[in-house]
């Protein structure tokens, strides 16, 4: 097996409808399989996936296991060479996945390659970023983000002054889509389940370069992403908001 495709679901149904079409409307032109891990949508998607996609691999979580947790059962049932990540909210609309995987066979010292996200109106989306420091999840997420000392910051953390037209090494890539190399995911471990929905793609990009590995931003390859940054449109007392903080702390504790 080249390439396992992995989704996972959590009360997205019609996106999820839309990301398999996709797939199997620009399929790998290498063997791969589909594993979705619903994380107990009770929205209808499970019976979506067993009556269009009886050939998808569906895994049944008995409670919302999150980002990190979900997507690492599916990579414990999967044996591709290839981990190939997907948010539901990502639609495939070329020939993309086979792009980014012969770029992966080529670039034998890439652990992870991200394709250039687009929104649907054919805008380029923020995808690869710098890492962090330890207040720009703050200034982004409250009214401090509007002073120029954090757009400073904020801009220097999203790679304004990088026309995201070129391909190159980056620090780290959104894990809305992200091939990943299963050698790698062998030698420094699956995604952090300490962190429930963020920050898991920032550690494992930081877990790979610090055993010798690149993390890339392929810009041959688009994929358009129907992303709505949740955690910065919810208000300060929405849970969302709250897990991305305490993500944000749990992160901070175990890798800066």
């Amino acid at each position: 097996m080249e390439i396992s495709i992995i989704i996972n679901n959590y009360k997205t149904r019609g996106l999820l409808k839309q990301c398999l079409k996709g797939i199997y409307m620009y399929p790998p032109s290498v063997e791969y399989e589909i594993v979705v891990v619903d994380n107990n949508s009770g929205d209808g998607s499970v019976q979506m996936v067993k009556e269009i996609f009886p050939q998808v691999k569906l895994i049944e979580a008995k409670e919302n296991l999150g980002h990190h947790k979900g997507n690492n059962l599916g990579i414990k049932k999967t044996t591709g060479k290839y981990v190939l990540i997907l948010n539901t909210d990502i639609a495939i609309i070329s020939n993309a996945i086979d792009q980014i995987y012969r770029f992966m066979e080529d670039q034998l010292q890439a652990a992870l390659v991200g394709p250039r996200l687009k929104n649907p109106d054919g805008t380029i989306q923020m995808s690869c970023m710098r890492f962090p420091d330890k207040v720009v999840p703050i200034y982004r997420r409250t009214f401090l983000g509007r002073f120029d000392f954090a757009k400073k910051k904020i801009n220097r953390y999203l790679m304004t002054d990088y026309d995201h037209k070129s391909t190159r090494q980056v620090d780290w890539i959104l894990g809305a889509c992200a091939m990943i190399r299963r050698s790698v995911i062998d030698q420094v471990g699956l995604m952090d389940e300490d962190l429930f929905l963020y920050f898991g793609d920032v550690a494992w990009c930081k877990k790979f370069f610090a055993t010798g590995y690149q993390v890339y931003y392929y810009a041959d390859a688009d994929i358009v992403h129907y992303h709505k940054r949740e955690s910065a449109q919810s208000g300060i007392l929405s849970r969302i908001f709250w897990i991305h903080i305490m993500d944000w702390f749990k992160y901070l504790r175990k890798y800066s």
